[in-house]
């Protein structure tokens, strides 16, 4: 962890309207092979979602006690796919027996003083969020920070602990661009695909967020598997600022990720981009190996593209928005005849 030093550890089939498609040759020997046996993929972490940082006062037991509390609560955000927990019942009681589930804990020096690294036991907090009666929207993925002053450079870490704090109490995590190979701004907030394919590889997700901060005020562009939201806020202060601009995040990522489906649904999915046999391989091991897929049928191909048949326990929309944001190389594509969704598979 890079919080500061160490200073002590505890343990603890088609519409009727769509003709049919020829497969390419490459796809036809896939489909006569088969993919019953391709492994699901795993999933690659930026940290665990289970671990947690929080700023303490001094190492008494009262603070640590309260820094559990409050570490729990980020790591139940996160888990539930950031939603609002804090009306279910059993919460509040869950809050306070946060310290029989932590696994491990540290305390560290930091710049602004002392923080404890806080460890949960996975297991545990799965079941904690299955009986609060939450039906998990899955955890996402990391939103890439890439902020800039006005005369273009990038602030570092520390100067954006308020967006960073307000995102992790309601369940985002954030990370950072290598300072010294930083993705172009203009290319990111323009949704530029080579950049947005360098970023999933580098980084892990889709989900970045490029801020222009000004003497009061900052400009704002959330690309969420390629598609674009704008804003502008203002601020008294850079920590107001900030901590809205983070707010700001959360609420938008909401809107579009924590889609929970109401039981199995059945839709098309359109995936273009395919080049390759071995592109349309890497899509159907993707697309197994989401928790929330059941069942994938390939219906047919068209040039670099093809339609599936897809179960899954969100609706085809939900599904393809949270597929795209998870940095598995896929855009949201423009609308297709006959599918529900479409994404778009990148290089």
């Amino acid at each position: 962890m890079d919080a500061g030093d160490a200073i002590g550890q505890t343990s603890r089939s088609f519409p009727n309207d769509v003709l049919p498609m020829r497969l390419p040759r490459l796809l036809i020997v896939f489909l006569l092979l088969g993919f019953a046996a391709l492994p699901r993929a795993y999933a690659q972490t930026q940290g665990s979602p289970y671990s947690v940082i929080v700023p303490v006062a001094d190492i008494s037991d009262a603070q640590r006690d309260q820094a559990f509390t409050t570490a729990l609560g980020q790591v139940l955000a996160r888990v539930a796919g950031g939603q609002d927990l804090r009306s279910n019942g059993g919460y509040g009681d869950a809050l306070k027996n946060a310290g029989s589930i932590v696994q491990k804990y540290q305390y560290q020096r930091a710049a602004t003083g002392m923080t404890l690294a806080v460890d949960f036991e996975p297991g545990s907090v799965r079941r904690l969020v299955s009986k609060l009666g939450v039906a998990s929207a899955g955890i996402k993925p990391p939103v890439l920070l890439i902020v800039q002053h006005d005369d273009g450079k990038l602030f570092h870490q520390p100067a954006l602990t308020s967006l960073m704090s307000a995102a992790a109490a309601r369940g985002s995590n954030v990370v950072f661009p290598d300072p010294s190979n930083a993705p172009d701004p203009v290319k990111v907030a323009a949704a530029d695909p080579a950049t947005l394919a360098a970023i999933n590889q580098d980084y892990h997700t889709g989900l970045i967020l490029v801020g222009k901060v000004h003497e009061g005020s900052a400009d704002w562009t959330l690309i969420s598997g390629g598609q674009q939201q704008h804003w502008t806020n203002q601020g008294a202060t850079d920590d107001a600022l900030l901590t809205d601009a983070g707010n700001g995040l959360v609420d938008r990522l909401g809107k579009q990720l924590n889609v929970i489906g109401a039981g199995a649904t059945e839709g098309k999915l359109w995936v273009s981009g395919l080049e390759s046999a071995m592109d349309y391989a890497a899509l159907l091991t993707t697309l197994r190996g989401d928790s929330s897929v059941q069942l994938v049928t390939t219906i047919g191909a068209q040039n670099d593209s093809v339609l599936l048949d897809v179960k899954a326990t969100l609706p085809m929309n939900g599904l393809a928005a949270n597929l795209a944001a998870g940095g598995r190389l896929l855009l949201q594509g423009e609308a297709h005849e006959g599918a529900d969704a479409s994404l778009r598979w990148l290089h």
